[in-house]
């Protein structure tokens, strides 16, 4: 497998590229699909890369509020944030274009958050380096996630213009690839193992290619897996884990299979129309609707699903081979213990196969039969696709597949854009109880954060700032707001730290408003692209901020009428026009 830390680029082809959605069996072959992107003949199919221009693309929606799973992130993401803030709050040019940017992100903000990112992933994977960064296809070529926000590109190459975003990644370009280095051998492994059981061949470039890109600026639990022509892209990146795997390999191993199994089905659309019953089976599983009406796609991944059951490994970890010479005792504990091992993994598997199949995916069991033989005949994938499929028996198939009872819901689909639901803890959770008014439950998760070592001190301090605040000590809160400006890297916190400060010398008796104002215009200087950041910094700058008056309604030293016939009696209406 081949290691690149260069950027990706794009070349032109001459037909839409369909995403998986919207492909067809009878129209649509992945050897014929045009690509997102070009390689040198003779070179490895199989890549692990980095890409500036999606760097610059990640970098920016960070830049204008994505902060989702930031602390499981690797430490480059924090540093690229940190010194994409410097530059902010340096140049007010800077800013503006940010904001212009940040608009227009919001403008085009999807609810879901994986689709959310895809789009702007999807057009990074069809942009020429920096800093041109112009789509190297058609506009009508572009996939249609892509294309519904290829407007954002002016925006953003002033943005990456204006705090020199190519020198910051030429600053953590060793982080990058020493992150790809991580990476590499595990995955290198995975794909030679993978091969090896198929008897796959090493694959050298034949026109198709398997793209493994890394990206820390975005989540962690994102994967976004796309499939562009007879290209196989997969966007991940590293957790920050200092052990282990800093990406999950059972995902890359997914869109790997996709890569080796979608051809040989796909060559052999003329033998689907036979299997269209087999669909009817699946109406009640909990799949998406693309696989209950593409026959190719659901038999497609029933192979996957049984391949990756046979590659299942139970975690106890097997018996250690013997070495050298040894008794005929010790040799027989050992096969005693590698056929319990072996025994377990077996029932492993099969129950993997039965969970597969209660997901709805029906014809995995088929499937997985044929691979044993595979394994004892000594074959290849190749050999024995084109006998598992035309060797068929629909109907014994269709009766089994209706004797499974499905279960109520599937896993996300890596060959679709999702991030596992946001869960809101820590700070986060401690806001929030803030805007709801629950003061206690918010002091209690700052308090915790503060006695965690690795807690979000910054935040912590600012929350329980902001209550001392609400509870009417200002000067307890002024020094809050003080130690958060020198915990805090983060450009809102910042900002409003300022702003509350601002408001406190405003408020002050008497006033300090030239302090107050240095505090308002440091706001405006490491403020985030929110607008009410910006409006409430603007606003103190221009006039002095009031607390809010409370009205008098009723004169405390007359007594109380329950009745109201005096409120009516003096009631008089107004004069006509």
């Amino acid at each position: 497998m081949a290691q690149s830390s260069s950027s990706s680029s794009s070349s032109p082809s001459t037909t839409p590229a369909p995403t998986l959605d919207n492909r067809s069996p009878d129209t649509v072959n992945p050897v014929d699909r045009p690509r997102a992107a070009q390689v040198e003949r003779g070179g490895a199919a199989v890549t692990l890369e980095t890409s500036e221009p999606l760097f610059q693309v990640a970098s920016a929606l960070n830049a204008c509020g994505y902060d989702a799973d930031l602390n499981k992130s690797a430490a480059v993401r924090s540093e690229v944030r940190s010194d994409m803030n410097a530059a902010l709050a340096s140049s007010e040019a800077a800013r503006d274009s940010r904001d212009k940017l940040c608009a227009y992100i919001s403008i085009h903000h999807l609810n879901d958050l994986g689709l959310d990112v895809g789009q702007y992933v999807s057009l990074a994977m069809y942009l020429s380096p920096p800093p041109e960064l112009t789509p190297n296809v058609e506009l009508t070529q572009l996939p249609p996630q892509a294309a519904e926000v290829v407007n954002v590109l002016p925006l953003l190459r002033t943005f990456a213009e204006e705090i020199d975003l190519h020198f910051i990644w030429l600053k953590h370009r060793s982080e990058y690839e020493a992150l790809t280095a991580r990476v590499h051998d595990p995955m290198t492994d995975m794909i030679l193992d993978t091969n090896l059981y198929l008897h796959q061949p090493v694959s050298t470039f034949d026109g198709r290619r398997f793209l493994v890109l890394l990206e820390p600026m975005l989540s962690p639990n994102l994967t976004n897996a796309r499939v562009y022509g007879t290209d196989y892209i997969i966007v991940m990146s590293p957790d920050n884990s200092a052990t282990g795997d800093p990406v999950s390999m059972a995902q890359i191993r997914h869109i790997y299979l996709h890569y080796v199994v979608e051809p040989l089905v796909y060559s052999r659309g003329a033998a689907m129309e036979r299997m269209q019953p087999l669909l009817t089976t699946v109406q009640d599983a909990p799949l998406e609707f693309f696989y209950k009406s593409d026959i190719v796609a659901l038999m497609t991944e029933c192979v996957i699903k049984a391949i990756e059951a046979h590659l299942y490994l139970i975690p106890e970890p097997p018996p250690k081979k013997l070495s050298g010479t040894k008794a005929r005792d010790e040799q027989a504990a050992y096969d005693i213990e590698k056929a319990a091992y072996d025994a377990k993994t077996t029932v492993a598997r099969d129950e993997l196969v039965t969970l597969d199949e209660r997901q709805g995916w029906v014809l995995t069991r088929y499937f997985y039969m044929g691979l044993t033989l595979m394994q004892h005949n000594g074959d290849g994938l190749r050999d024995e696709m084109a006998p598992m499929i035309y060797g068929m028996d629909v109907q014994r198939e269709k009766k089994a597949a209706q004797q499974i009872l499905f279960v109520k819901s599937v896993p996300p689909d890596p060959l679709r854009p999702a991030e596992q639901p946001h869960e809101i803890t820590g700070m986060a959770l401690a806001e929030l109880d803030l805007m709801k008014g629950d003061n206690d439950d918010a002091a209690d998760l700052a308090e915790k954060a503060l006695a965690d070592p690795a807690g979000d001190h910054a935040r912590a301090t600012y929350v329980l700032a902001r209550i001392d605040l609400m509870e009417g000590d200002p000067d307890k809160a002024s020094q809050g707001f003080q130690k958060t400006l020198e915990l805090s890297k983060d450009p809102r916190t910042l900002a409003w730290c300022h702003i509350y400060l601002g408001r406190l010398y405003d408020t002050m008796q008497p006033p300090e408003r030239a302090k107050a104002v240095a505090e308002y215009q440091a706001a405006m200087t490491v403020r985030d692209a929110r607008p009410d950041t910006k409006k409430a910094a603007m606003s103190g700058i221009a006039r002095p901020f009031m607390l809010p008056q409370r009205e008098t309604t009723t004169d405390d030293s007359q007594p109380f009428d329950p009745t109201g016939k005096a409120e009516k009696q003096a009631y008089k209406p107004p004069a006509p026009q």
